[in-house]
């Protein structure tokens, strides 16, 4: 046995397990160049297996749920890099795949459960030139313009006392380095290079972490443009595959007309590269976003509403910059209506015009338009996103960190608590004009207080597939949440009889004989089609209250209205059929602790609905929407920990929720 104490380690581990005899394997001990099958020990050790195993779980009969985040900032973006972020988008699909990752201001933050699909949207516009600026190794960091980003997330720069300065430095370095490549002070040719070396790591990064069958990632970016009244005109360009891809994004310095985005998509679409836009933060965009007029400020034609929808069939409903289903001055009875509400143009203080910023409202402009004889632009299908600037989503009401990395990642940054709590500096580190008072105390003063943890995009899909989630878009079988993992289904048809809620096969009868969300549906004759409304609660978040129908129509006179009727209510109470409403069901929050009693809520919330109201001649759209049971907002639970009351001025509780794509009902 003398040779075995002569192997090197992989031999001795071998030996170790197998035994060792002399002869060959003594001989090889003194004979490295020996091959190894004349001294190691092979047939017959492991019997032969047939056994295999599925790298892609095959497709399942009934489309299922899988949720996701269309909306991730990195560190390639401008004003994440301003904000302290060095999560790379491999950081960003790692933390959708559960890992943790570090937040800019040091501490570890992680999903309560994985993603399904993520997609890294970074600014095209701008893509990696912050990042290149500050590293003082690179050639555009010896530009006068990049000196004020010279190690700005160096360790000695990212404490609290930096926040002034970047702020200072993302408000004067965009239109200084616009102003410097209009005028040829800065080489183009330079920042397209950063920009298409950005685009490919971005790439790189989605074709490493996409996985067929387990998590999909998708090639995306933002395209990041505004009207001239600082309307938000944001759009996340979403591409179907990685088979084809542009060597660099278009951003507004190509155009600021989005509908220059729309031609440079249909000119890849015509090379075989397919995509799709998501316009976000409507509720920003000071009634810009859905307006009724083109960029030129003509009237919409056909040609344009058809090019809109071929390119942007969905809508992102909600994120962290607040939800824009509808607003309270819009929706004037609909009790719910005020959830959420960001009112400021997007990075700015300034009030931003409900009408025309608003999906609910753009439905409603939409049959309008189409009741003029044009095709409507505005038929689209919903998702949720978080638009986090960290590269990690936070939609955890209870564990909130918000979105821009160092500037809002304590309570007393966002808003939440009073300034004087924040250590060591108190008052001092902000300025007087960006304080406000509130209950006889000191308050930062921005948009963040009004921001929400929220949200994802639901897809009914057959697999966990680039193509299949794709294809889920472009039927618009998407829903929204406001950040739970609520499943929501919803269909319209004429063949639903009472009793298919309790069939064992119902998701097939409701395929087979109904429009499933996102769907069109033919009026037929003069009876009313049933809609079958299922939602289940996410089981780490709140029971359901509520389930609604959403219904918006236009009448003969050209008019548009909407009605919001609920049509399943916890613990089995009726609807009133004199107010559509269901009644208390008892659910309550301590605010002491944020304890919540349930009341009657339940797991699950489905019914079979025709619409009271219904007349076959008037066109019409409905989408369904489920409210969970109360629970403590981000900024009461901020609060609390932090031991002071909450705000006054900011709602206590939400009542989180997810809507379903609409329904568009044509009429015969």
């Amino acid at each position: 046995m003398a040779g075995c104490a002569r192997l090197g380690a992989l031999a001795a581990l071998l030996m170790l397990g197998l035994g060792c005899t002399q002869g060959d394997a003594s001989i090889a001990a003194t004979d490295p160049d020996a091959p190894a099958a004349a001294w190691l020990p092979g047939d017959g050790v492991f019997e032969i297996e047939h056994e295999t195993f599925a790298l892609r779980p095959p497709p399942v009969a009934d489309r299922v749920a899988y949720f996701g985040d269309l909306h991730v900032h990195t560190t390639y973006s401008f004003d994440a890099f301003a904000f302290g972020t060095l999560a790379t988008p491999y950081d960003a699909y790692r933390y959708a795949r559960g890992e943790p990752i570090e937040h800019p201001a040091g501490f570890m933050v992680q999903l309560r459960e994985p993603l399904d699909f993520y997609a890294v949207t970074d600014h095209a516009m701008f893509l990696g030139v912050a990042k290149e600026a500050a590293d003082t190794t690179t050639e555009f960091s010896k530009l006068p313009i990049a000196k004020p980003l010279h190690d700005l997330n160096a360790p000695d720069n990212r404490g609290l006392l930096s926040l002034t300065r970047r702020i200072r430095t993302f408000a004067t370095f965009l239109p200084a380095a616009v102003a410097g490549i209009r005028d040829g002070k800065i080489d183009r040719e330079l920042v397209l290079g950063i920009t298409r070396t950005a685009w490919q790591d971005t790439i790189d990064a989605a074709e490493l972490f996409d996985e067929p069958g387990r998590f999909t990632t998708f090639i995306a970016y933002e395209y990041t443009t505004s009207s001239d009244d600082r309307g938000n005109l944001h759009r996340n360009v979403i591409f179907k595959d990685g088979e084809k891809i542009p060597t660099s994004p278009f951003s507004r310095f190509h155009s600021q007309n989005p509908e220059g985005l729309w031609d440079w998509m249909d000119a890849l679409r015509a090379d075989g590269v397919e995509s799709l836009a998501i316009p976000h933060n409507s509720n920003g965009s000071n009634g810009q976003m859905f307006k009724l007029v083109d960029w030129a400020g003509d009237p919409m034609d056909d040609a344009y509403a058809v090019q809109r929808i071929r390119n942007e069939p969905l809508v992102e409903i909600t994120q962290v910059k607040g939800t824009s289903e509808t607003h309270p001055a819009l929706s004037t009875e609909d009790e719910w209506a005020d959830f959420e509400i960001m009112p400021y143009r997007v990075a700015t203080m300034m009030q931003s015009e409900p009408a025309g910023s608003y999906v609910r409202d753009a439905l409603r402009r939409g049959l309008a338009l189409e009741s003029q004889g044009m095709t409507n632009p505005y038929t689209f299908g919903f998702v949720g996103a978080s638009d986090t600037h960290t590269g990690a989503t936070s939609d955890d009401e209870s564990n909130f960190f918000s979105k821009v990395g160092l500037l809002d990642a304590t309570p007393e940054l966002r808003g939440s608590v009073p300034l004087s709590l924040l250590p060591n500096l108190g008052l001092r580190l902000v300025a007087p004009r960006t304080r406000q008072e509130v209950d006889g105390r000191s308050y930062m003063q921005s948009a963040t207080p009004t921001y929400g943890a929220s949200g994802l995009t639901g897809v009914w899909a057959e697999e966990n597939t680039r193509a299949a989630i794709y294809e889920a878009f472009r039927r618009k079988e998407t829903f929204a949440t406001s950040g739970p993992r609520i499943r929501l289904r919803f269909f319209a048809g004429y063949g639903f009889e009472q009793g298919v809620l309790e069939a064992p096969d119902v998701v097939q009868v409701a395929y087979a004989s109904g429009a499933s969300m996102g769907s069109d549906l033919q009026a037929r004759g003069s009876g009313a089609p049933g809609f079958l409304v299922w939602a289940l609660a996410d089981p780490k978040s709140a029971p359901l209250q509520r389930l609604q129908v959403v219904k918006g129509w236009i009448d003969a006179e050209g008019e548009t209205h909407e009605t919001v009727h609920d049509v399943a209510c916890s613990g089995g109470a009726a609807v009133d059929p004199a107010t559509s409403r269901c009644p208390d069901n008892g659910a309550a929050v301590d605010l002491a602790d944020c304890s919540t009693s349930p009341g009657s809520g339940e797991p699950q919330l489905r019914a079979l609905w025709r619409d009271p109201g219904f007349d076959p001649d008037q066109r019409a759209f409905y989408y369904a929407r489920v409210l969970e049971n109360p629970t403590c907002r981000w900024s009461t639970w901020d609060a609390l920990r932090a031991g002071v009351a909450p705000r006054s001025d900011l709602p206590k509780t939400i009542q989180e929720r997810a809507w379903s794509s609409p329904i568009q009902l044509m009429p015969e």
